[in-house]
This record gives structure tokens, C-alpha cells and sequence, in this order.
């Protein structure tokens, strides 16, 4: 039989018969349908939704099994939902869905209830009783203030309907607990749901037991720990718990601090043994002052590397005027890290005089790249533990300064200046250099060991460049590192760099107003000519300081308003001139010849000196020369010997003169090979009497055959040449190919001759050059014989010695 009822569609629920649920209804079509209940018999027929999400849901959209419900209380809310407590009665079939004015009726059949009875059902029954009984105590959602009692129930539907109604389960699995119409059908179904929901209960008490007793033991240790507190302090004397509170902020520190694997097992290791010491004993103090230093180590924190490869060509073309050759060589280096962000690669080593801005041009990079800057001056540091730092087990003992400087730079990846690394002492006391063979490796670095933290530090993210006046150097360590040169600065680069930054910074530090102090251009480069003599611009910075302060007290004793330097008042403030812009000897001289030498503060003008005297041929020096310059005299000696004849000396001559060498300024040691033309020229010039020209600098190593060979530092040898006011320079003929990095105001600025032979650089540098003279064998049996060939000196005549 078909009967009729107001349909209201249900999300997320199923009602069951004998089942009293509130509902809040807001839709209008629902509210509409009780309504209609309301005014007829209460009725109405409640079928859940397929999707809950649907808000018009039509026949398919519903399940075609629910349940006829009488309406209990409708209450209209003020937000105009509606509340309404239903009561289920029967279940009931959809047979065709029609609608009525803004509400939908449901033809629907009524389904008679089934009624079993049996041992078997009563079995069942029992079994679901007593295992609902458990899901409920396990269940903390089914309150006090549910109760369900199955105790009355003795019908085994009505038991299977209560059941489903109080489990949690899903809509569809209640659906078809409903949709079945044999009781023990039922029953088996709502055993199944809840054995499977009691698994999931079980794991959860699990779950929650494990998580009070953790919680317990929390509560355990920290009540033990703060009568430990109390205890040590009772000990200590004092009540202030602070040993307790330290060992946390410890704790808390490791846990927040990313340390590596290895850092961290360390640092928990450590902390438990700090806990059972006493907080005033020494082996505590050691303990926390290792965790101190683990943990303010940078790990994991990393500064953000810039990549704009113009905007670092531009900084350092602001901070640093000319080193052109330098700088690229650094963007380049950049460019390659900016495009691969790794560091592989071989650490930067810049060499060159002091005062030409190594340090600074460290800063520059630093700057460029956005890394932290450290830097860490190597000069006179003679123990290893500098560098790896000492074994806990002495006393005092500090980590490195490599590990130190990384705890104050607060980054892992910053600039890292080794300055001075030439200075490093080498003794018994320990070798520094070694030490930095593995700080300095890429391939090693990433697992450095410092001996007071004892785990492996990556260095790898670190930038490190170093610093040197010159490479006297360990050869592995050189071999790690890639040279970059900076020369000395041409008088054109110095007066510029006083220009854009000496004179601001100077007037600045002395706290001169602007429009107080100036110093012209020319004033400056007589400044530059006449009372420096260097490489780099300290010596300059120095200079235009003092003239800073006498210009400072003048103003403020009135004396004048403004300051302007020339060259024609220059000498009232800088005093007396040092050093002569030019040759220290005006003309030309007998055995006198200027040579270039190389130095680590940059190039020397070297002059050497020779005379005659009476004696048998032998040769003396003079200047504290060293082993190779004590050869090279011997070896240019010997070939003026070979080739007396053509050069205008009478091989008798040699038998009854010496030749005394001497290089001035002789408390300051010589070395090198560089000088062996000038000792040939300055040799022949005193035994022929030819005057040497004074406007000639060379430099050159000579053979024993006559040919002038390469040398080294050509760039500093020619900036001493044009510093001294020298025109011409003699060069080795293979050394043409170094012309190419010298600057151009240099090259015009001097005449630069290529040399091959002994005999060409005799040609520029003696004036009035005897010529070849004529020796026989006959000459040769009488010199032996005992006579003095004539005995009349060079070319028949006396020969003059230079003083």
C-alpha cells in the first residue's frame, strides 16, 4: 500500500526507527515540507543524500530507503533556520517523488518489520550487546550524557537499529544497515562496523597511553631536576637555580641550532656531562665554554651571495683607481661563482708592495659579492694551534682562528683575508704554513679539523683570499693558491688616487671645511717626486696628512683663512726635499751605471760602482752582495776578459790592475742575477775610461758568452725608471712580450731598448766608446814572458781610474 508524506532530504545523517535526533533545517523547500507535516498528521519522510553538497537534490541524487518520522517540536530560529526534534517510526520505500506548491511529496511503501527468534539470534545478540559494551568504553564520544541501554531491548531489529544509530560510522555504511531488512543480517553488519572501528579505538588508547606516559616522565624529570636545583644549590651556596637554567637555555639552544649530525651527538654528549658535574667545578667551567663555542658557530647560516657582475666591476672601480688587470681578473672570478654558486676553485693570493691596497681591495670583493668580511693578519704567528687550535685537555685552550673568526663573522660563507701570509714564522716552536695546507685546500676543506672541537667543519663555502709582499712561500702552499701581482702605482695612478680619495679622507680626518685646504695638481706631483719614493700611496697619505695639520694651525692661528699648495710653497710645509726627481749624479762619470733591481716594497734605482786599482787582476765587491750577484760579477768579469781586445782593453792590463766593485747604501743585502749588464758596462767603462750615460737604467742577466737574458718584475724596474728621471732603459730582447701589461704613459714616457748582446748595450751606454785594438800572439809570448806589453795602459796611454 502506498502512502504519501512531505519529503525531507538529510545530509551527513541517517534516522533509524525508534530514534529521537534534533535537526536543523534551512532550506526552503525543507522548511516548506514541515510545514505541511505540521498542519496534517506530523508525518514526514526523512531520506538521506547521495552528496551532501547538493542543495536541490532530486530522485537520483537520494538513497531510495528511509525512514517515516513524526515530528516531535519545530522551533523557528531568529537567523530563520528551524529546529526540529523528529522521532523515527518505520522504515519505508521511495517509490516516486512529485511536487506540491514550494515543497516535495514522496510516495512511499512501507516496509513491514521482520521478527526472528532462536538460540542463534539470542547468541548474536548477546555478542553484539557485550561488544557495543566495549566499543562504548573505548569510545570517549559516547558520554555520560548518551547513554544507551540495551538491557530492555529483547527484539533483535530494534537491538540492531539502536546499535547503528549510536556508532560512528560512515553514511553509506549506515545506509545499507537501514536498506536491510533482515535483522540478523543487521546485526552481523553492525558487528563488522564496529570491529572495525574498535581496531582503529585501540590503536588510539595505545597512541594516548604512550603520550602520558611521556608525558609523565616529562613530569618525572623535571620535578627530580629541580630538587637536583635545589640540592646544588644548597651546595653552591647559592639559591638562584642559575645552573639549572643555563643546562636549559643549553638544551633549548642545541635543539634550535642546525648542527650537523656529528655537532649535534657532540653537543648532546657534552650536556650530559655537564649535568652531573657541579656547576663550580673546573671540568664544568671546560664544558661550557666548549658548548659556547660550538654552538655560536654560524652552522647553516648563510649570507646572500650578490651576482650582479656590473655592480661589483663598479664598486671596485670606486674604491681602487687603476689595478685594471686585477680587478678583472676578480670579476672574472665572480662570474664563474655567480653562475655555478660553488666555490671550487683556487684560493686568490694578491702580491705585491706595501701601501698598493691588497687589504683594501680584500674589502672591495667582500663588498661585491655581499659576504661578511674577516681578516686575520698572519704576520709573526709561529704556532700551528693559531690555526687549528689547542687539545681540550690543557689548560686554557682556545679554538683556532680560523674557527674564532668564523664565530664572529656570524656567517659560513664569508670573505676570509689571510693578510701577510709571507710573514708566517717556521721554527721549533711549530709550522703555521703547514697548518693552512689544508685550510687552504678546496678538496679538503669541507672536513677541516680544528683540535678543540674535534669534529669536521666545512670551510668550503668560504671565500678565501691572502695577502703577501712577496713569495718566499712553502712551494706546497703556493701550489694551492693562484698568484694575482699588483704592481707599484705610475705617477699618473698616484695623483689620481690622492685626487679621489687621499686629500677627501685627510680633510675629513682632520676636520678642515671645505674650501679650507688645496692642493693643485702640480703641487701634488712635486709632492709625489720630491719627498716619495715607493710603490704604493702610504707614504703620499702621510705627506698630504702633515700638510693637513700645518694648514689646520695656520688657520686657527689666524694666520690665514684658506690654504692653497703649489710647488712654490710646498716646501714651507713639507719641509726640505728627500729625494732628487731624476739621476743622483748630473753627469756623465767613469764606471758609474745605474741598474734596476726588484724589491718587495716595488722597484730601486741600483747604482753600481767600479774602479781600479793597482794589483794582479783580481776582482773585489763591496755592498753586502749575495751568492748569485758575487757570480754574476765573476761571470761578467770573465767575459770583459775574453773579449778585452775588441772592447779597447789590452789583456796585459789585467795583470797589473784589480777592479773594486761597490753598490752603495751597503748595510742593505742584494741578491739576484738581474744586474749582470750593468756590472759589464760599469767594468769595461772603468778600463777603457769611457763615461757611462747618465740618462741609462738597464737591467739584464748576462752569459759568459755575452748574451743578455730575461728577468723578472719588469713592470716595478721600469715605475723606478721613470720615478728616477731615468729616459732610456735597456731590456732583455725577451722581455718584449711583458711590454704588453705595462701602461701606456709608462712606455711613452721612457725609451725602452731591447738588448740581445753585451755589445749592443755598450752601444747605448758608453759615450765615447774606445774601439778594438790590435793583439798578437807575439803580444801574448811576451806577456808571459814576464814584459808589460808596452805597460802604457788602454790604448797606449794611462789608464784613469773613477772615483
Amino acid at each position: 500500500m502506498t502512502h504519501s508524506y512531505p519529503l525531507l532530504p538529510l545530509r551527513d545523517i541517517v534516522v533509524f526507527p525508534g530514534m529521537v535526533v534534533p535537526l536543523f533545517v534551512g532550506r526552503d523547500k525543507s522548511v516548506a515540507a514541515l510545514e505541511a507535516a505540521m498542519e496534517a498528521s506530523k508525518d514526514i519522510f526523512l531520506l538521506a543524500q547521495l552528496d551532501p553538497a547538493c542543495d536541490d537534490p532530486e530522485g537520483d541524487d537520494l538513497y531510495d530507503v528511509g525512514v517515516v518520522a513524526q515530528v516531535l517540536q519545530m522551533l523557528k530560529l531568529p537567523d530563520g533556520t528551524v529546529r526540529v526534534l523528529v522521532e523515527g517510526a518505520e522504515r519505508a520505500k521511495l517509490t516516486e517523488l512529485r511536487k506540491e506548491g514550494e515543497y516535495v511529496v514522496s510516495d512511499v511503501e512501507l516496509i513491514e518489520p521482520e521478527t526472528v527468534a532462536g538460540t542463534e539470534v539470542t547468541a548474536l545478540m548477546r555478542q553484539v550487546s557485550d561488544q557495543f559494551g566495549e566499543y562504548a568504553k573505548l569510545n570517549k564520544k559516547m558520554g555520560e550524557d548518551n547513554p544507551v541501554d540495551l538491557s530492555e531491548i529483547d527484539d533483535a531489529g530494534q537491538l540492531a537499529d539502536t546499535i547503528a544509530a549510536a556508532i560512528s560510522a560512515k553514511v553509506s555504511d549506515k545506509q545499507s544497515i537501514l536498506t536491510e531488512q533482515s535483522p540478523l543480517k543487521r546485526l552481523e553488519l553492525v558487528m563488522s562496523f564496529m570491529e572495525g572501528e574498535l581496531s582503529v579505538l585501540q590503536v588510539e588508547r595505545k597512541i594516548r597511553g604512550r603520550v602520558k606516559r611521556q608525558m609523565e616522565k616529562t613530569q618525572r624529570e623535571y620535578y627530580l631536576n629541580e630538587q637536583l636545583k635545589a640540592i646544588q644549590s644548597e651546595l653552591g651556596g647559592s639559591d638562584d637555580g642559575e645552573g639549572g637554567d643555563e643546562i636549559a637555555e643549553l638544551a633549548k639552544k642545541i635543539d634550535e641550532t642546525k648542527l650537523s649530525e656529528e655537532a649535534e651527538t657532540k653537543a648532546k654528549a657534552e650536556l650530559k656531562k655537564l649535568r652531573g658535574m657541579q656547576p663550580m667545578s673546573a671540568e664544568a667551567t671546560v664544558v661550557r665554554n666548549y658548548l659556547d663555542v660550538l654552538l655560536g658557530l654560524p652552522w647553516g647560516k648563510k649570507s646572500r651571495i650578490k651576482k650582479d657582475i656590473p655592480k661589483a666591476q663598479e664598486i671596485l672601480d670606486a674604491d681602487h683607481y687603476g689595478l685594471e688587470k686585477v680587478k678583472d681578473r676578480i670579476i672574472e672570478y665572480l662570474a664563474v661563482q655567480a653562475r655555478t654558486n660553488k666555490l671550487k676553485g683556487p684560493i686568490l693570493c694578491l702580491v705585491g708592495p706595501p701601501g698598493v691596497g691588497k687589504t683594501s681591495l680584500g674589502k672591495s670583493i667582500a663588498k661585491a659579492t655581499g659576504r661578511e668580511f674577516v681578516r686575520q693578519s698572519l704576520g709573526g704567528v709561529r704556532d700551528e694551534a693559531e690555526i687549528r687550535g689547542h687539545r681540550r685537555t690543557y689548560i686554557g685552550s682556545m679554538p683556532g682562528k680560523i674557527v674564532n673568526n668564523l664565530k664572529k663573522a656570524g656567517t659560513s660563507n664569508p670573505l676570509f683575508l689571510l693578510d701577510e701570509i709571507d710573514k708566517l714564522g717556521q721554527d721549533f716552536r711549530g709550522d703555521p704554513a703547514s697548518a693552512l695546507l689544508e685550510v687552504l685546500d678546496p678538496e679538503q676543506n669541507d672536513k677541516f679539523q680544528d683540535h678543540y672541537l674535534e669534529l669536521d667543519l666545512n670551510l668550503s663555502d668560504i671565500m678565501f683570499v691572502t695577502t703577501a709582499n712577496s713569495l718566499d712561500l712553502p712551494q706546497p702552499l703556493l701550489d694551492r693558491m693562484e698568484i694575482i701581482r699588483l704592481e707599484g702605482y705610475t705617477e699618473d695612478e698616484k695623483v689620481e688616487i690622492a685626487k679621489r680619495h687621499l686629500i677627501s679622507k685627510q680633510v675629513k680626518d682632520h676636520g678642515l671645511k671645505k674650501g679650507e685646504f688645496e692642493l693643485t695638481e702640480e703641487g701634488l706631483r712635486d709632492l709625489i717626486r720630491y719627498y716619495t719614493r715607493e710603490a704604493g700611496v702610504r707614504t703620499l697619505e702621510r705627506e698630504i696628512a702633515r700638510l693637513a695639520r700645518k694648514s689646520l694651525r695656520k688657520i686657527l692661528e689666524k694666520e690665514a683663512t684658506s690654504i692653497t699648495i703649489t710647488p712654490e710653497n710646498l716646501g714651507d710645509f713639507a719641509g726640505v726635499r728627500k729625494f732628487k726627481h731624476g739621476m743622483s749624479e748630473d753627469e756623465a762619470q767613469i764606471g758609474a751605471v745605474t741598474g734596476l733591481a726588484w724589491t718587495s716594497v716595488g722597484g730601486e734605482l741600483l747604482t753600481i760602482e767600479s774602479v781600479t786599482t793597482p794589483g794582479k787582476g783580481e776582482i773585489k765587491t763591496t755592498g753586502k752582495l749575495g751568492e748569485v750577484m758575487n757570480e754574476s760579477v765573476a761571470a761578467a768579469f770573465s767575459f770583459v776578459k775574453s773579449r778585452a781586445p775588441q772592447y779597447g782593453i789590452k789583456p796585459s792590463l789585467f795583470s797589473r790592475k784589480n777592479v773594486h766593485i761597490h753598490l752603495p747604501e751597503g748595510a742593505v743585502p742584494k741578491d739576484g742575477p738581474s744586474a749582470g749588464i750593468g756590472m759589464v758596462t760599469s767594468i769595461v767603462s772603468t778600463l777603457t775610461g769611457a763615461k757611462v750615460n747618465p740618462d741609462v737604467a738597464m737591467t739584464g742577466e748576462v752569459t759568459l758568452r755575452g748574451r743578455v737574458l730575461a728577468i723578472g718584475g719588469l713592470k716595478e724596474k721600469l715605475l723606478a725608471a721613470m720615478r728616477g728621471g731615468i729616459t732610456k732603459v735597456l731590456i732583455p730582447e725577451e722581455n718584449v712580450k711583458d711590454l704588453a701589461e705595462i701602461p701606456s704613459n709608462v712606455k711613452e714616457g721612457l725609451e725602452i731598448v731591447p738588448v740581445a748582446h753585451v755589445d749592443d748595450v755598450l752601444e747605448h751606454a758608453l759615450i765615447d766608446r774606445a774601439g778594438p785594438i790590435e793583439w798578437t800572439e807575439a803580444d801574448d809570448l811576451a806577456l808571459h814572458a814576464g814584459g808589460q806589453g808596452g805597460g802604457q795602459g788602454v790604448a797606449g796611454g794611462n789608464v784613469p781610474t773613477a772615483h
